[in-house]
């Protein structure tokens, strides 16, 4: 009874990896790791709280950044224990259930971030090409509609995936190569017939990823040849400017993402410390770029922020 208890227990057990060979330093890699966290929560809660706050960005396109912050820190948050508890050497375990509502939580929001992308780059179109019938078109219910479906069409497709690994033995190794849970990577754990799920995310990656991506190239060509059509030089620029942080956001998810997808599927034998790399790239970058890109960019959400560090200041200085 004992015995079989255990093996149900060690069955059940997962065991994430840190940075290989460099086990000593972890301590000090945790450093710019929680710097990054710290920088990538703050930027994104501050957009988030100037948005609210500040009537003046009650707009399809500043809705459309408060769902990009949010995607981005529930993309990133459900790592961060597990990275810092295997860095900081509290524990390398993790829980079969927990491992796989973590990997949901990534792949869903990364997903959903996708479809995020697409939503913003149509409000652009719809901006630049159809200006005055802007806040007609783009109303906060079809705002909060599109929202609701990215989320929802990147959760349930993601679910069968989810659910085929509850029936997987795992009779190899239980050490799994980052220090979080990927579908790609517990899948080749498995003591059985993974094809429906290596197939089955691949057709998942390729039509949602696909069908995002091809919406923003098409949305941009729409986009240029409108922008063409205005006369000034400083006409132009000005419409173009005001795609310049999307394009930039898009490019920060899509590159680390297809690069983590590359690795996974054609380059399985190469060092650990490129995929581990990889992985923290596309799971860290985004949430830590996004809001220094938009501040930078957009002159509105900038104002904001100086207002929100700034005023403390002068309140006091008045009193």
């Amino acid at each position: 009874m004992t015995n079989s208890n255990s093996s149900s227990i060690v069955s059940s057990t997962f065991y994430l990896t840190g940075i290989p060979g460099y086990e000593e330093f972890h301590h000090w890699i945790s450093i710019p790791f929680c710097f990054l966290y710290l920088v990538g929560i703050t930027g994104n809660c501050m957009i988030l709280h100037i948005v609210r706050t500040d009537p003046r960005l009650h707009e399809p396109m500043y809705y459309f950044l408060a769902m990009l912050s949010l995607t981005d820190m529930a993309m990133s948050l459900p790592t961060m224990i597990s990275v810092f508890r295997v860095l900081w050497s509290i524990s390398r375990e993790i829980q079969f259930n927990i491992c796989v509502i973590q990997m949901f939580l990534i792949h869903t929001f990364s997903f959903t971030e996708s479809s995020v992308l697409l939503a913003m780059a149509l409000d652009r179109y719809v901006a630049i090409c159809h200006p005055l019938r802007y806040a007609t078109i783009l109303t906060p219910k079809l705002i909060a509609k599109i929202g609701i479906a990215a989320l929802l069409r990147s959760s349930i497709l993601i679910i069968p995936l989810m659910a085929r690994l509850a029936f997987f033995p795992f009779c190899r190794s239980h050490v799994l190569s980052h220090s979080y849970c990927l579908h790609q990577d517990m899948i080749r754990l498995a003591c059985a017939d993974i094809k429906f799920n290596v197939i089955y995310g691949l057709v998942l990656i390729t039509l949602l990823w696909g069908m995002d991506s091809l919406g923003i190239f098409v949305s941009y060509v729409l986009i240029l040849h409108s922008v063409l059509k205005i006369t000034s030089r400083e006409g132009r620029l000005k419409a173009l400017n005001t795609c310049a942080s999307h394009i930039c956001a898009v490019l920060i998810l899509y590159v680390p993402m297809i690069g983590l997808s590359i690795v996974h599927r054609f380059a399985k034998h190469s060092s650990p410390l490129i995929h581990i790399f990889m992985a923290h790239i596309y799971l860290l970058v985004p949430p830590v770029l996004n809001p220094i890109i938009y501040s930078v960019k957009t002159k509105q959400i900038r104002q904001g922020l100086f207002h929100l560090i700034c005023s403390p200041q002068i309140s006091s200085l008045t009193m």
